[in-house]
């Protein structure tokens, strides 16, 4: 079966490179990155109007210390507020935010910390983003894993404590169809007590599909909110078209999943704007669903191949403190998770005031937790990467961390009956 969107990077064609070369210096070449393609299914709602409305007319100079300060002293946090707080103004604050957030976090989640680790059992990719490491022209060591190595990876994973698996792909429907994604799900739920998945977007029923192999969470990254930086970012595949990806997580929340998590990747665009729409996409789905559990993800841009080509926006780790205590004010009950694309250092802090959920022993390659938990080399090839990881530490060094810092690590917290 041939797919139009599959290219095989590691012998690209003349056409293929023409059309690559096509396709990143004329942008008529390009489809409508606002329409849906064939197949694709578009559900009937007012949360990505609601969402870009705000963003668009967000003007975050306008806001002063004295806005500032009658935001830290509301007893709640409006709409007005958290664009307050995610302001320039806010900068002089961040001591009394940090305060404020850790705070809210202890009345709402204690002093507990959710560990969980990633599996990407392929890095096939059909989509061209110029800022991924699985971008389909990037010439990398593709690999996906068969049914007895996903069991082996899980296996290894699960014996090291784990109990929490977040399942990624590249986005290749071709490479990773719907059938080979719920079987890892079937294979997780035999190891472990939470499954996630972050692959992807997919239909309703696709979604019901998959949470009935056993998947109880989607992630999905929006990149950014940004409708104009997101055309010139994803230049082909599926993930072209913004609309059909936004509305993902209510579509998963439609097929019966108990969650969904939500993100930018900061640094792709300007960085207040996009924490702005990922708040407030949670915001409006939480009212509209208030059942689900909601979270958010906050990781910078880390270095990748190519990233040259895209010019990244610098977002410092004050700033991505900023965000995080404004993102906990404003929204109390959502899990708020820090990946190992952060140092150990500010993850050990950013614990202590807002953060509910960190991973340890991150792989971003493909088949290699025998290697990094084991120290075993299985004599077979792995797959490379998606980017580079900061904080490298196993289970066992993260809890121990975790706990030093008078926190409690909670590996699960659910019972199925």
């Amino acid at each position: 079966m041939e797919n139009k969107f599959f290219i095989d990077s590691e012998h690209l064609s003349e056409s293929a490179l023409n059309k690559k070369h096509l396709l990143e210096t004329d942008p008529s070449s390009r489809t409508n990155h606002m329409e849906y393609m064939s197949g694709m299914e578009e559900i009937k709602s007012d949360i990505r109007d609601k969402v870009i409305g705000h963003m668009e007319s967000y003007d975050y100079s306008k806001y002063t210390a004295k806005d500032v300060r009658a935001a830290l002293d509301h007893e709640g946090c409006s709409i007005d507020d958290f664009k307050a707080l995610l302001s320039p103004a806010a900068e002089p604050f961040i001591e009394e935010l940090a305060q404020k957030a850790r705070l809210i976090t202890s009345r709402h989640f204690g002093n507990t910390v959710y560990l969980f680790t990633p599996l990407y059992i392929a890095n096939y990719c059909e989509n061209y983003c110029v800022y991924c490491g699985f971008n389909c022209y990037n010439h990398i060591n593709r690999m996906k894993l068969s049914h007895e190595q996903i069991e082996h990876e899980m296996q290894v994973i699960a014996n090291s404590g784990m109990e929490e698996i977040l399942i990624l792909t590249g986005e290749s429907r071709f490479k990773s169809n719907l059938e080979y994604i719920g079987d890892a799900c079937r294979l997780a739920r035999k190891y472990f007590r939470m499954v996630g998945l972050e692959i992807y977007p997919v239909n309703t029923e696709e979604y019901r599909y998959l949470h009935e192999c056993g998947a109880d969470y989607v992630t999905v990254f929006q990149e950014t909110y940004d409708k104009d930086k997101y055309e010139t970012l994803h230049l082909l595949g599926h993930k072209r078209v913004y609309p059909y990806r936004f509305d993902a997580q209510e579509r998963a929340l439609m097929g019966g999943m108990r969650g969904v998590a939500f993100s930018a990747l900061l640094g792709l665009s300007d960085f207040r704007s996009d924490a702005l729409a990922t708040a407030l996409h949670v915001y409006y789905l939480q009212k509209k669903y208030p059942h689900a559990e909601m979270s958010l993800s906050c990781p910078r841009l880390r270095p990748i191949i190519n990233n040259d080509k895209i010019n990244p926006l610098d977002v410092h780790e004050k700033q991505l403190c900023q965000i995080i205590c404004a993102y906990r004010i404003f929204l109390p009950f959502a899990g708020i998770t820090v990946s190992s694309r952060e140092s150990a250092e500010f993850r050990n802090g950013i614990v202590k005031i807002a953060a509910t959920k960190i991973s340890a022993g991150v792989s971003t390659g493909i088949g290699d937790h025998e290697y990094k938990y084991n120290g075993k080399d299985n004599g077979e090839t792995h797959g490379d990467e998606q980017f580079e990881i900061d904080d490298n530490r196993n289970l066992d060094k993260m809890y121990e961390d975790i706990s030093n810092e008078g926190l409690q690590p909670v590996l699960n917290d659910y019972l199925y009956l």
